[in-house]
This record gives C-alpha cells, sequence and structure tokens, in this order.
C-alpha cells in the first residue's frame, strides 16, 4: 500500500513539474513563434501585394498618360480606335485585363470581349470618375460580377479638363494568394518543426531532472522517517550529485549523532549510577558501624567526596553543553596572565595524579609571556578539562608533559600523554558531542566539545592529534591581541 502511495505522489508530482515548465518555458516560446509567423505572414502579404499594386499602378499611369497626351483631345472615334488597338497589342491579357469605361460606367473596350458592356462598380471606378487630381485609384477585394478576388487599378482620362472616362488594369489575385499561402505554410511548418524539436528537448532534460528529483525525494522521506544512515546511490555527475553527497552526508551525520546520543544517555545513566552507588553504600556502611572506626570512617569520608567531585564535575559538563546549545555560553574578557592559569591547574592535578601513579611534567618556557585577552576561569576550565582527560585516557603511559611557549603572534599550550593514542578512524570525531569512540574510560564525551567552543570564541584553535613516539596531544593555540 505504501508503495502505491510513493508511486502515485511520483506521477503527481511530476505532473506539477511539467505544468509549471510548460508554462514557464515552453508558453513563452510558443507565443514568440506565434507572433513571428503573423509578422512574417503580414510582411509577405504587404510586400506580395504591394509590389503588384505599384506595377499596375505604373503602367496604368504611363498608359493613361499616353492617352490623355496625344488621343483624348482628337475627338472621340479617334479614341475608340485608338483604345481598340491598345486593347488588341496589349502584351500581358492572359494575366492582366485592360479595360476602357466611358461616363456612365460601362466597359467600352476590353482585352476580354466578355467583360465588354457591363458595369463593374467597384469603388476605384467612381474615385477616378469623380477625382480631381490625375492619380490611380486601386482596388482590393471581391469582382461584383465574377465573384473572384481581384486587385484593379483605375485612372482617370480627360478631354478639355474633364474626366470622361477611365482607363482600368484588372488581374486574379488567385496565383498571389496561392504563392502567399505556401509561403505562409512553409513558415508554419518551419516553426511547428522548431516547437517540436524545443519540445522533445525540453521533455528530455525535464524527465531526466523530474525522475533524479523524486528518487532523492523518497530517499529523504525514508530518512525523515527514522531511517537515519541510509545512503542514496550515487549516480548523477551534476548538481544532483551535489545534493544526494549532502543528503547522504546528512544522513550520516544524523545517525551518528542519534548513536552518539544513545551511548550518552547509557554513559551518563552509568556515570551517574556508580558514584550514586558508591555514595549511597558507604554512607550506610558509615551509618551501621557500630565500632565507629576513624579510619573507616575517614576511608568512607574520602570516597563519599570523590564520588561527589566526579557528580558536581558531570553537572558541570553537562550545564555547559546546555548553554552552548541555547547561546548561553558567554565569555567575560580581561588580560589573562595564561602561564599562571595553567601553572595553577597543574599545580592542583599534579598531587592527585601521583597518587594514581601518574608523573605530571611542565616545561616553563624561556621567556615572560605577557598577559592576553581571555576568560581566566573558561581557560581554566579547558586546561584541568585537558589534564584530566590526559590521566583518563593516556594514563596508561604513566606520564603527562605539559608546556607553553610564544610561537610568533600565539601563545601555545601542548598536553602530551604517552598512553596508547588515538585510532586514527576515530581522530575526526574525538571534539564532537557524546562522541567517545572505543574508549572505556569514564566521562560523558561532551569534555573536549565545551573546550573546543570555549577556545573558538577567544579566537583559537583546539586541536587533538596522536604524538610521535606514541601517546595522543592536545594542541591550544590562543591569540595574542583579540
Amino acid at each position: 500500500m505504501a508503495r502505491k502511495k510513493i508511486g502515485r505522489w511520483r506521477v503527481l508530482r511530476l505532473r506539477g513539474l511539467q505544468r509549471r515548465w510548460l508554462f514557464n518555458t515552453v508558453m513563452p516560446v510558443f507565443l514568440l513563434l506565434i507572433l513571428l509567423v503573423v509578422a512574417f505572414s503580414v510582411g509577405i502579404c504587404s510586400y506580395y501585394y504591394g509590389s503588384m499594386q505599384k506595377g499596375l499602378e505604373s503602367r496604368a499611369q504611363a498608359m493613361a498618360n499616353s492617352f490623355n497626351d496625344y488621343f483624348m483631345d482628337s475627338g472621340y472615334n479617334t479614341y475608340y480606335q485608338m483604345a481598340v488597338r491598345s486593347a488588341e497589342s496589349f502584351e500581358d491579357k492572359d494575366r492582366i485585363e485592360m479595360q476602357f469605361i466611358n461616363s456612365s460606367g460601362r466597359i467600352q473596350v476590353s482585352t476580354s470581349g466578355l467583360t465588354a458592356g457591363t458595369s463593374p462598380g467597384t469603388p476605384d471606378i467612381g474615385q477616378a470618375q469623380a477625382g480631381s487630381e490625375m492619380t490611380p485609384y486601386p482596388y482590393q477585394g471581391i469582382d461584383p460580377e465574377t465573384g473572384e478576388q481581384i486587385m484593379a487599378v483605375s485612372y482617370p482620362l480627360a478631354s478639355n479638363g474633364r474626366v470622361v472616362g477611365v482607363l482600368r488594369l484588372v488581374t486574379s489575385l488567385r496565383v498571389v494568394n496561392s504563392q502567399v499561402l505556401m509561403m505562409i505554410l512553409l513558415v508554419v511548418l518551419v516553426s511547428g518543426l522548431c516547437m517540436s524539436l524545443i519540445i522533445m528537448s525540453n521533455l528530455i532534460f525535464i524527465n531526466s531532472v523530474v525522475e533524479p528529483v523524486a528518487v532523492v525525494t523518497e530517499s529523504a522521506k525514508r530518512i525523515s522517517d527514522g531511517s537515519y544512515g541510509f545512503q542514496i546511490e550515487k549516480q548523477y555527475p551534476d548538481e544532483l550529485g551535489e545534493l544526494v553527497k549532502n543528503i547522504n552526508l546528512m544522513s550520516l551525520k544524523i545517525s551518528q549523532n542519534e548513536k552518539m546520543q544513545t551511548e550518552f544517555i547509557s554513559s551518563v545513566s552509568h556515570e551517574l549510577r556508580t558514584p550514586l552507588t558508591a555514595i549511597n553504600g558507604w554512607g550506610e556502611t558509615i551509618l551501621e558501624d557500630p565500632t565507629g572506626d576513624p579510619e573507616q570512617l575517614r576511608r568512607g569520608i574520602r570516597i563519599i567526596l570523590n564520588e561527589s567531585r566526579r557528580l558536581s564535575t558531570m553537572v558541570e559538563e553537562l550545564l555547559e553543553f546546555s548553554k552552548m546549545q541555547d547561546g548561553r555560553f558567554t565569555l567575560q574578557i580581561e588580560q589573562v596572565d595564561l602561564q599562571a592559569e595553567l601553572e595553577d591547574a597543574i599545580f592542583t592535578y599534579r598531587e592527585l595524579f601521583r597518587q594514581e601513579g601518574i608523573e605530571l611534567e611542565y616545561e616553563t618556557p624561556e621567556d615572560l609571556l605577557p598577559p592576553i585577552p581571555g576568560d581566566p576561569e573558561r581557560l581554566k576550565q579547558v586546561f584541568c578539562n585537558v589534564l584530566d582527560n590526559a590521566a583518563k585516557h593516556g594514563g596508561a603511559g604513566k606520564r603527562i608533559v605539559a608546556s607553553i611557549a610564544r610561537e610568533g603572534e600565539e601563545q601555545v599550550i601542548r598536553v602530551r600523554d604517552f598512553g596508547p593514542g588515538i585510532p586514527e578512524a576515530e581522530l575526526p570525531f574525538v571534539k564532537q558531542k557524546f562522541y567517545k569512540g572505543t574508549s572505556k574510560a569514564r566521562g560523558s564525551g561532551i569534555g573536549l566539545a565545551v573546550c573546543d567552543e570555549i577556545v573558538g570564541l577567544h579566537g583559537g584553535q583546539f586541536e587533538i592529534g596522536n604524538a610521535e613516539g606514541g601517546g595522543a596531544m592536545v594542541t591550544i593555540r590562543l591569540p595574542m591581541q583579540k
């Protein structure tokens, strides 16, 4: 059932993307092609019909001017005879009909004997008869006699300054219309072919995007449903490949965080239970001891104090972590003698480490170090945490070396233990919250994360790695000027 829902969702999503693509990409191209076809069609019609009209006008004007100059003032008979001769000798009578029309609008002479005696009745004739200027009068439309689409040009014939007739050239537009239609159809065909290529290429493109997006979306949904650590197959070389890479990285980090939080809860529960059990047990032992042995009493109180300190340290770390999470982790900056703060931490832990069989060595700097801006309490917290961590994880080496020195514009603190070191695979994660790796030492796993945050707020660097010759080394670099 779930698979059917996913498949249906993918189809709906694909249609949605196609619809958006249609309106945002194809529709503007389609409208542009329509405008181009319309503009081209108007241009073709204007060119063909305009050229034909100009040709008819020039011929009509030349012939009419000849009649007006030589024959119209010589009498009607001369005019009529010349009109008949002109009609008989007209070369283009198969394409153009030449007509001589009298003042009443009837055709007197025509290259086509069929129209003689008829009255065409088109507006150009009346305009030429009534016009005051000797100029051609065009007409394009339907022939009232035949119903055919024609183009005509009428030119006035004048005698003694008065219009007495009209010379008219008429041609059919059937051939021209066919040529114009063929040109327009050719343009439409080319435009349709271009549109088809655009649609096909874009369909291929949109499908190449939609399918991977659907796959990535399904995978992201699986991750959001709790399948942390799920990895999408890396088969896309472009931006989708980057998206898949980031989603896989996100899934892996979520999986790691879930695992670390689970381990953190288990670890904290164990860490809290152990000292509480010891405190509770020794409290009952001391309370119920009938002898009141002072040695036994001191021993129990010492254990209770030690376990209480452990609980206090753990609670402090949890509080610091809480402040880091909600942005309340702040610094109280002042001029700090970093060497003095480190030496105080070493003095605090040296005797404690000696009781555990660990020797803590301190290498003093050659020159006096100037104060630097910082929060003394936070920095001392970092030093104590690092020293405690070195004893906890590297105490098997029975030796810890701490040093401070000036290197350029930085003061650098190094703390090295001689234990087993950190596995190379765990080095990138040791500063992450809750991470404990394969270590079996007690702790919540957030101490180093807090140290990294404090040093980062001071503008410094907190580095953890393995030292040459064995053991782990923590390097703290703090700028001498903020």
